[in-house]
């Protein structure tokens, strides 16, 4: 949620960030409303105040029977108001927040407007691969490596669901593997989320109300759809804290999680769809800090380091991009994407976005810190995939396979029982 008074304070300068998302608000229309919600909250303060100084009198009268009536019936008609002005406040305070909860977070500063077109290329590390002879993709060479069953996929779910088989379950048990001894190795804490949330953990997150449809709804019984299937771990590790202040002396608190991510949107055909680039599901490991407002901006670098030693360990060519203000998810004020070469596609696919949301998820949940000394305020919230695995898995057949059809499994991985070479079956 954005921060009100800087809304007061300096509306011009939130209006010009949300423009650089293509997001064009009356700002004018919602001071007025602030306004009045403000008026009427001071109106039902002064209210109560006057109703306090009646009961005194009431607490301090003589024996005058028609004075304490009639202060009684003063005191009564101030409830009257108060309770009218009340049912006001909470009309306002609904219509506020049905302002400000669509509302995406401000860019930073230095985060270019437009979308996918403005995204800048930070680096590029390693080189395209180069095969000497006639390359397969990724779908052509786990069907032949017997990694992946697709048709058995959709005949179990439908469109969008696949089925990882015999070295392909491996395969991906091992990448899993890796990314939890890592994060563990750096002090991070595991977490085993549910993988069923309350929508107050959609909203915090920033993913309810605009977003609701990317999820899967389910009910809990009572014929409502009043929860749904994780989307990502930073979901659930985001609501962990909700409503909770925690003290300055333990942050940052850092946290990864693993989960399967369940989403709605819908996979096609393309060629940049195709295999496991895209489904309804899908498995991730995902990194979240909780940091002080000072030190955010080296925690996103830290969780940008780790995210990139895991693609870089695995052999693979990737490059860095930070995206345009468009570009990003609504929550994030910015974000730095990992992104993997896949030759079949010809273009980079991102395998770690690793964001910082500031306060505006902070403000949502109500996650605050306590100093030791001072006034406190809301943490800043950062998550970074670490990693998620349907497209690093495409991504390893097609820049590690040799001429015979094998490919080559990541040297990091070969202690989880693979072996060294995937090899075609007769």
């Amino acid at each position: 949620m954005l921060d009100v008074s800087l809304i007061r304070k300096d509306p011009e300068k939130v209006r010009r960030a949300l423009e650089k998302r293509a997001v064009h608000v009356d700002l004018g229309a919602f001071l007025e409303l602030d306004a009045e919600f403000r008026r009427v909250q001071n109106d039902i303060e002064v209210l109560r105040a006057e109703r306090k100084k009646l009961s005194a009198q009431v607490a301090r009268s003589g024996p005058d029977g028609n004075a304490l009536d009639r202060v009684r019936a003063d005191s009564q008609e101030i409830g009257v108001r108060i309770k009218e002005l009340e049912g006001r406040l909470v009309e306002l305070g609904v219509a506020r927040s049905d302002f400000l909860d669509p509302l995406p977070n401000l860019p930073d500063d230095d985060v270019l407007p437009g979308g996918k077109e403005a995204n800048e290329t930070l680096r590029v590390v390693g080189e395209k691969p180069r095969h000497d002879f006639s390359a397969k993709d990724h779908v052509e060479l786990a069907e032949s490596l017997r990694l992946v069953d697709y048709a058995r996929g959709v005949k179990l779910a439908g469109s969008g669901f696949w089925v990882y088989t015999g070295a392909g379950a491996m395969l991906e048990w091992a990448l899993l593997n890796y990314f939890v001894e890592a994060h563990h190795r750096d002090g991070y804490e595991f977490i085993l989320p549910p993988h069923i949330l309350g929508q107050e953990a959609g909203y915090a997150a920033g993913q309810f109300p605009k977003f609701a449809e990317d999820v899967f709804m389910v009910g809990s019984g009572n014929g409502e759809a009043d929860r749904f299937l994780i989307p990502t771990s930073e979901t659930a590790l985001i609501a962990l804290h909700r409503d909770e202040t925690l003290p300055e002396e333990e942050l940052p608190r850092r946290y990864f999680a693993y989960s399967p991510c369940y989403r709605s949107e819908i996979g096609g055909y393309r060629s940049t769809e195709r295999g496991t680039l895209r489904g309804h599901q899908f498995q991730k490991v995902e990194m979240v800090q909780f940091a002080h407002p000072d030190h955010s901006d080296a925690a996103h670098e830290e969780l940008l380091i780790k995210a990139e030693r895991l693609v870089a360990d695995l052999g693979l060519h990737y490059r860095v991009t930070k995206l345009a203000a468009g570009d990003m998810s609504g929550a994030m004020a910015r974000t730095v994407d990992v992104e993997v070469w896949l030759p079949s596609v010809g273009a980079y696919m991102e395998v770690s976005s690793v964001s910082n949301s500031r306060d505006y998820q902070a403000r949502r949940g109500n996650i605050r810190y306590r100093p030791r000394q001072g006034k406190g305020g809301f943490v800043h919230t950062l998550n970074g995939s670490g990693l998620a695995t349907s497209r690093l898995l495409p991504a390893i057949l097609e820049q590690c396979q040799q001429a015979d059809g094998s490919v080559r499994v990541p040297e990091v991985l070969h202690r989880w029982g693979i072996g060294e070479v995937l090899k075609p079956t007769a």
